[in-house]
């Protein structure tokens, strides 16, 4: 070999006898490690971490750990013992240990599961000096979710034992360990859960531990879970429980400028210490059994209604954009706004401006039906044909985030409905609806749906003049800005940022001169705007027509939001009765911290609608 190859091949060689040898440590050293490691001899004993502790915005502590232990078996190695003496320990019948010992030889003979979790320390201080007497049985301790406060349950979530379906699905868990189900604890399982730690016992012939394997080289200790803290405000969540106490609905508020939901309230709730303990398998029957007031339902984001008149806010913004209307444009009301010859074909309004010029912010402030049908009509009827001038508003509306998901970080949710040309051809087979069929959309009623989140981020679009931040519920974790670019990337609507002003000002003169000026603040510009939604039920062909619902947009101040949120309360009846005084009180609680409107705020919450919701349900009984 000459020279001049000598030392490229002793290159060469070189690296592939490194590749070789660093194939053999990481591969099949690795491999046949893993398999010793998961062989009969050896036993597996978890230790398990705590969960992650859960704070608010401000620092108030939301979830916190107690210990708890479990009693776990292994059917295998379970010997003869006194059953009576071990049922009276663990406060069981023998059915129940009969039982239970057949369910965890079905899961596995050889591994550990759950055989009564959740002792009591007095009960584990009993068994702990007599558990040398029962072979087969350990206990387990871990860490029981405590929540110091009643609030925000929707938003928290609970926690399950892994069952055997999920524990054959993911190699993580074991059968009975703990696992997020709803809320944050679902969603952000793998931040709050830690992980495990494990040490390698070895077995004898006869099973029984002998000591470490290998002097405990494979061992692991446990990693904590991460701290997370919310994005939501304690005080605002808990002072907004309260004023719908009695009631149905959801409010929702957001801060504009990043995106976290501040409030996230669902009525009637539950107190999520009813998710832990003992009692919880029947805690937990009794809540998502309860159809009538639903409250493992989160009403903030997954309840669908017609947004009503705060819908209008988007409809001039489209008239706008599009170029249909101007600030200037006037339109004539009486008392509605007829869009056919026959009688059945007008549709009312209250804005008690008759046969004189309505112009765009005081149609807003007013709440005119008849301005906003035209404009409607303007917008479907500039296009060349109905089907396209429809897609377009459609494409305006997504913009805004409506019809869709939001992608806020909980696993629960609708997309409610925005719709589409296609949508109305399924049912006009002959393709002749015109913009007057489907005139109801103008006002937020027809076939528009929408979550009380979605109008909660709407106006945060308004409030920024085009644009928002996805939704969200956590601000950091482990102390650490939760900075990911989901959360912190302008979504643009296709409105440009000219159009907006004069319809804020509409939403200022709500205040000022229209529907919400009785619960105006002093200090603080408010720009909102009232919904008063139309609510029947279809029973056996027959229409039965309900107290209509009250919803209510509104952010503040006017000039460099801080707050944006939405109300909505089922049978809540006129937006300007209730909720619009909960918006204002809200508004106030968050930027003032004090409460000016007394006699609205004790209204409010003496104000149960209870009556009414019996009165519903017996109707849908009746008939």
């Amino acid at each position: 070999m000459k020279k001049s190859q000598l030392f490229p091949f002793l290159v060469v060689l070189t690296s592939i006898i490194f590749v070789a040898r660093l194939y053999y440590l990481q591969v099949l050293v690795h491999d046949k490690t893993e398999v010793a490691l998961s062989g009969s001899s050896i036993k597996k004993v978890y230790t398990y971490p705590p969960r992650g502790f859960v704070f608010d915005r401000n620092g108030q502590l939301l979830i916190a750990n107690e210990h708890t232990y479990d009693v776990k078996i292994v059917p295998n190695e379970v010997k003869p013992f006194d059953t009576l003496e071990l049922c009276r320990l663990l406060k069981i019948d023998k059915e129940y240990l009969i039982n239970r010992y057949n369910k965890a030889y079905v899961y596995s003979p050889w591994l550990p599961s759950v055989f009564l979790n959740q002792l009591s320390k007095e009960d584990y201080a009993f068994l702990q000096e007599k558990i040398h007497k029962f072979k087969g049985f350990s206990v387990q301790k871990k860490n029981m979710r405590t929540y110091p406060h009643t609030s925000a349950a929707n938003v928290l979530g609970y926690i399950n034992e892994v069952n055997e379906e999920l524990a054959k699905k993911n190699d993580y868990y074991e059968q009975g360990e703990l696992i997020g189900t709803a809320g944050i604890e679902k969603e952000y399982e793998n931040e709050l859960r830690g992980k495990k730690g494990v040490s390698y016992k070895l077995r004898n012939r006869l099973n029984k531990v002998i000591g470490p394997y290998k002097e405990g080289i494979y061992d692991t200790l446990p990693m904590p879970g991460k701290d997370l803290k919310l994005t939501i405000d304690l005080e605002l969540q808990k002072y907004g429980e309260l004023l719908m106490s009695g009631k149905r609905g959801g409010i929702v508020a957001i801060e504009p400028a990043t995106g976290e939901i501040l409030a996230l309230i669902t009525a009637p709730s539950y107190d999520p210490n009813l998710m832990v303990g003992r009692d919880k398998s029947r805690n937990s029957v009794i809540l998502f059994n309860d159809s009538i007031n639903k409250p493992m339902f989160d009403r903030g984001l997954q309840a669908a209604y017609s947004p009503g008149s705060p819908f209008k806010l988007v409809q001039g913004l489209i008239g706008l954009q599009e170029g249909v209307i101007n600030e200037y444009t006037s339109f004539y009301c009486h008392h509605g706004f007829r869009y056919g010859k026959l009688p059945s074909e007008f549709m009312g309004c209250h804005c008690g401006i008759v046969g004189r010029p309505i112009q765009l912010q005081t149609a807003i402030a007013k709440s005119c039906n008849s301005y906003f049908s035209n404009v409607f009509k303007r917008i479907i009827d500039k296009k060349q044909n109905t089907g396209e001038g429809l897609n377009n508003w459609t494409r305006h509306l997504r913009s805004f985030g409506l019809g869709q998901y939001l992608g806020y970080d909980l696993p629960t949710g609708r997309k409610g409905f925005i719709p589409t040309s296609s949508y109305y051809d399924r049912y006009y087979p002959s393709k002749n609806w015109q913009s007057s069929t489907i005139i109801s959309n103008a006002i937020g009623q027809g076939e528009i749906v929408t979550t009380p989140i979605q109008l909660a981020n709407l106006t945060v679009a308004i409030a920024n003049r085009g644009f928002f931040y996805t939704p969200h519920v956590i601000k950091e974790i482990n102390q650490k800005p939760h900075q990911i670019e989901k959360y912190s990337t302008k979504r643009i609507t296709t409105v440009k940022p000219e159009h907006f002003k004069p319809v804020i000002e509409g939403m200022s003169d709500v205040y000022k001169t229209g529907t919400a000026k009785h619960v105006q603040i002093k200090g603080i510009d408010i720009c909102g705007k009232t919904g008063t939604v139309q609510n029947y039920i279809r029973k056996n062909g027959k229409k039965f027509e309900l107290e209509d619902h009250s919803i209510f947009v509104a952010f503040a101040p006017k000039d460099n939001p801080k707050i944006a949120l939405a109300v909505f309360v089922e049978n809540g009846g006129y937006g300007s009765m209730i909720a619009a005084p909960i918006a204002s009180l809200m508004i106030e609680k968050y930027l003032l911290g004090t409460q000016s409107l007394k006699y609205w705020e004790q209204r409010v919450i003496n104000q149960s609608l209870e009556k009414e919701y019996k009165k519903q349900l017996n109707l849908q009984l009746k008939n």
